[in-house]
């Protein structure tokens, strides 16, 4: 009697109670089990992860992916089921096959054959779509190629092929050597088969229905493999005494004898065959469950695969290396001496799926706000903020350094880092400060994108601004120039004889505590109440923006044409990134958010005190519209390679200076719990940071975990008493110079800052940013009093001249710290009456005897509290160069009383922002801008000579 290869039987074909766990079949499984099980060892929590796309819903299908399932389970494979209706698209269905690609958690999966469905679809197409590397059936091109070359290590091989091989190696019986028979050419069983035994060494013929002297060809085979589709038609007497038999057909014959009216047999006569084979295998009972167990095989072969290449939790990114010159060249050089690489590919080693990024071009892209709900249960990674001590006006380095610890975390450390920063407008950038990437080999790139355009944020904020300060203007025109009836008419057309409410309207009566919908049943007082905003036209404060700087725009008169019948008025321009709806942008937590913020912008007041917004305009819903595509976070990269969003830009004085919230919650996500992102606060810690936790970690609801603050031994000689810095000029002798004790006592400023910083519960680590002109004595020096002062640690870095490397101590030390305890807590309850508020501020952050309300802000502390605004945080806005209200005074000015001008409102950003001194938000051009050194190489069409 032949060996049976029944597989649950022993080899052998003795059968025991225990049969299924003792023969093929349970070695392999036992084999998968005690994988899973090492790989869940090694990586606690991870299962390999298998899906199945069903398109219809066949009966046999059915059958047949619940066997796939059963099996995954037993062998502890996350097997999911996706089943699409017969309705589906190809274009549905391949949608469904790319997210399964992209999907980390599914290391395998295969579409059910036959597609059941009434919508025409290549069934090839859908086949090939399937990434190669979770083509765990084996049926794409690639792995159909690679298996034809003979690449059997670095491909999926067909289940049924590869459930054969199985069977044939567990008789014991050498393949190598040996002649081989298939008959059938399919591509799913007898051309892969062929291969497969080809390349284990057979000297393989593959027979057909065209195939002449068939017995012959049989009756030569040591294994024979029959995938023919036909009943039988393998005869006993052709089987060679002592093959190996593999039988791989499913029929159906009649037999009356059956329930059914008919029972299943293979392709071989199996009684006559079974009397001069060694081995074969029976129908059903064979092949069919081998062959599900080779797919379990393949799926878990393909997490080991994946977890080779992955640690879980751990992106899978390539850095650039860097190689630094010396002297460091231009910031222009050292971003072009960088390829950077594309930007899908980053967004890919991110893990972000293709349908959440958004490209424009090869360098940038947008990242969709649906990122956020995939990634909703993944735990936050540690949130570190840059701020820095009260600088000079050629600032210190925190963009640079954010740059740096991002590049020395990611790069060197081998950390998930992301770096978050502001957008920069092109006022700045065209003015006198240049670009805002960051210095030296710690920048974002390429830094012409990063500074220019980008993708078009700051145009949509300007253009939905201004889109408001027309409306404003315009209604005061039409209210002063018409009838209520007129007005009316004009606000509810009637059109095709109809006048219909459009939803802001009817939101609108709502507000108004007019419940009606028919436009017919107003009265004349509902009317007037309804068309009627009454602005007062003093008490508008909503400027037009440029992102330019264009000092003869900061006043303005509006309204000289003969046309606008002498209603003008007098009117500013801001710089865009001072507009709140940028506030709005930054803060903003979803597209509902930012609609009911855009909505609820405070534009003016009417005659009788109440605030007019822009919902009260009717314009909120457009502004909405303006801003749908500015909402998602910019992704772009360092010089390094590590991920940076550029999102938001807001002034850090009129408005809080940090980047955005969803930008942040975003890389929180993607990074993990032992990832870290970093963003940076404007200005000083007296001002982007207090508002960074003051404002911004209200309204998002994130704790930080530590606070870098970046000194300079510069800024601290300046503090100290040194000369005046100014941009442009070169520094005087004190600053180029060892001179230990102005160093010192410029060092109070860096010690009220780290206390500045402790006051909210946050560990604080300093690095001191090395310029070339500092000796080692003033850097340990400055060091050791940060120590003393109640740092955490302090560091010296270079990572300006030297990338990621020279923050590399910078960020084993915020790594530690970000370990340590903190008791993050805020400065103030925003329920305080608005002058305590301000008061502990100035008190606490800035060292301020007291502060003096001029009469302008005493009445807007009344105004603001009796329209409900008096709960918003508060907002300071007042000079970066000092710690109090003027700039001359340096070091830690004590006993001075902040004097406020002004408060204003931002009520949709969610603010209000009282005016320290006097200021302005529409910059001026210096008398040598940064644009004599801008050009266009006219051959290759690269920005040179820029910054």
């Amino acid at each position: 009697m032949p060996r049976s290869l029944k597989t649950d039987a022993r080899p052998l074909g003795r059968r025991t109670n225990k049969g299924a766990d003792r023969g093929p079949l349970g070695q392999v499984r036992q084999r998968l089990k005690d994988q899973v099980a090492e790989m869940k060892q090694r990586a606690p929590g991870f299962r390999p992860g298998l899906a199945i796309l069903q398109v219809g819903d066949r009966d046999d299908s059915n059958l047949y992916i619940s066997m796939k399932l059963k099996a995954a389970a037993e062998i502890g494979i996350n097997a999911n089921h996706i089943k699409l209706p017969n309705t589906a698209t190809e274009a549905e269905v391949l949608r469904c096959i790319n997210g399964l690609n992209e999907d980390p958690a599914v290391h395998g999966f295969i579409v059910q054959l036959p597609l059941d469905t009434n919508k025409p679809i290549n069934t090839e197409k859908i086949t090939n779509a399937v990434a190669p590397e979770k083509d765990v059936d084996g049926l794409s091109s690639i792995n159909a190629g690679k298996l034809s070359r003979g690449d059997l290590g670095d491909c999926f091989i067909p289940c049924t092929p590869k459930g054969c091989m199985e069977l044939i190696r567990q008789t014991g019986v050498q393949v190598a050597g040996k002649r081989a028979v298939v008959i059938g050419r399919s591509k799913i069983v007898g051309a892969p088969m062929h291969d497969l035994l080809l390349w284990n060494h057979a000297t393989v013929t593959t027979c057909h229905s065209k195939t002449a002297s068939l017995a012959d060809e049989v009756s030569k085979a040591d294994i024979l493999v029959v995938a023919a589709g036909k009943a039988e038609m393998v005869k006993g007497e052709w089987i060679k005494p002592g093959a190996v038999v593999i039988d791989c057909g499913i029929n159906y014959i009649p037999d009356s004898t059956k329930a059914s009216g008919k029972r299943v047999v293979g392709d071989v006569a199996y009684s006559a065959a079974k009397e001069r084979a060694a081995y074969i295998t029976p129908v059903p009972g064979g092949v069919g469950p081998m062959t599900v167990a080779m797919l379990m095989q393949s799926t878990v072969e393909s997490a080991q695969r994946f977890l080779e290449k992955h640690q879980p939790g751990k992106w899978n990114i390539q850095y650039n290396q860097l190689s630094p010159k010396t002297p460091v060249p231009s910031d222009i050089e050292v971003s072009w001496s960088c390829i950077p690489k594309p930007i899908g590919q980053l967004a890919r080693e991110l893990g972000l799926l293709s349908d959440e990024v958004e490209l424009y071009g090869h360098s940038k892209a947008k990242i969709v706000l649906s990122t956020l709900k995939r990634l909703k249960d993944q735990p936050d990674g540690k949130y570190v903020v840059v701020t820095g001590i009260t600088p000079t006006p050629l600032g210190e380095g925190k963009s640079t350094t954010t740059v740096g610890l991002v590049q020395a975390l990611g790069a060197h450390l081998g950390r998930n880092a992301f770096a978050c920063v502001r957008q920069p407008s092109q006022g700045p950038t065209f003015g006198i400060k240049g670009g805002a990437a960051g210095g030296g080999y710690s920048q974002v790139i390429p830094m012409e994108e990063f500074n220019l355009h980008l993708t078009g944020d700051i145009h949509a904020i300007t253009a939905a601004n201004n889109l408001v300060a027309a409306a404003v203007d315009a209604r005061l025109f039409h209210e002063a120039t018409q009838s209520d009836q007129a007005l009316y008419s004009r606000l509810v057309p009637s059109i095709n004889g109809t006048r219909k409410f459009s939803d802001i309207q009817i939101q609108r009566l709502q507000r108004l505590h007019i419940k009606k919908t028919d436009p017919k049943a107003l009265t004349d007082d509902e009317i007037n109440k309804f068309v009627r905003l009454d602005i007062d036209p003093d008490s508008i404060t909503w400027p037009r923006v440029l992102d330019t700087n264009d000092r003869f725009l900061r006043k303005i008169t509006i309204g000289q044409s003969l046309t606008e019948k002498g209603f003008s008025r007098m009117a500013q321009f801001d710089i865009t990134v001072a507009s709140e709806i940028m506030a709005v942008l930054a803060l903003t937590s979803s597209l509902e958010d930012m609609r009911r913020r855009l909505a609820k912008m405070v534009v003016a007041n009417s005659k009788k005190g109440v605030p007019i917004t822009t919902e009260d305009l009717g314009v909120s819903g457009a502004l909405a519209v303006l801003m749908k595509d500015a909402i998602k976070p910019n992704l772009m990269q360092t010089l390094e390679g590590n991920p940076v969003f550029v999102h938001a830009g807001p002034f850090a004085n009129i408005a809080h200076g940090n980047s955005s919230v969803l930008a942040d919650k975003i890389a929180l996500k993607l990074v993990g719990k032992e990832g870290f992102v970093v963003t940076e606060a404007g200005f000083g810690a007296d001002i982007g940071m207090e508002k960074f936790f003051d404002i911004k970690c209200r309204y998002s609801g994130l704790q930080p975990h530590v606070v870098v603050l970046v000194a300079t031994v510069r800024a601290l000689k300046m503090h100290g008493g040194g000369p005046t810095v100014t941009a442009g000029v070169p520094l005087p002798k004190e600053y180029t110079e060892e001179n230990l004790p102005l160093l010192e006592k410029g060092c109070s400023n860096l010690c009220k800052q780290i206390q500045n910083a402790r006051v909210f519960g946050i560990p604080v680590v300093v690095a001191v940013n090395a310029f070339k002109s500092d000796t080692e004595a003033e850097l340990q020096l400055v060091v050791r009093l940060a120590k003393e002062a109640g740092a955490f640690d302090a560091v010296k870095c270079t990572h300006w001249a030297d990338g990621g490397k020279g923050a590399l101590a910078l960020a084993e030390a915020v790594e530690k710290a970000s370990q340590a305890s903190s008791h993050f807590r805020f400065l103030y309850d925003v329920e305080l009456p608005i002058i305590d508020k301000i008061r502990m501020i100035a008190q606490t952050i800035y060292g301020a005897a007291d502060v003096d309300l001029l009469p302008e802000a005493e009445q807007k502390v009344i105004l603001y509290t009796k329209q409900g605004f008096g709960n918003l945080p508060i907002c300071m806005a007042k000079t970066h160069l000092s710690l109090s209200h003027d700039p001359e005074r340096k070091g830690v000015p004590t006993g001075f009383v902040l004097p406020i001008r002004d408060i204003r409102a931002s009520v949709g950003a969610g603010f209000l922002y009282p005016l320290v001194g006097t200021m302005s938000t529409m910059p001026g051009l210096p008398t040598r801008p940064c644009f004599y050194d801008i050009d266009l190489d006219p051959v290759t069409g690269q920005v040179i000579g820029l910054f």
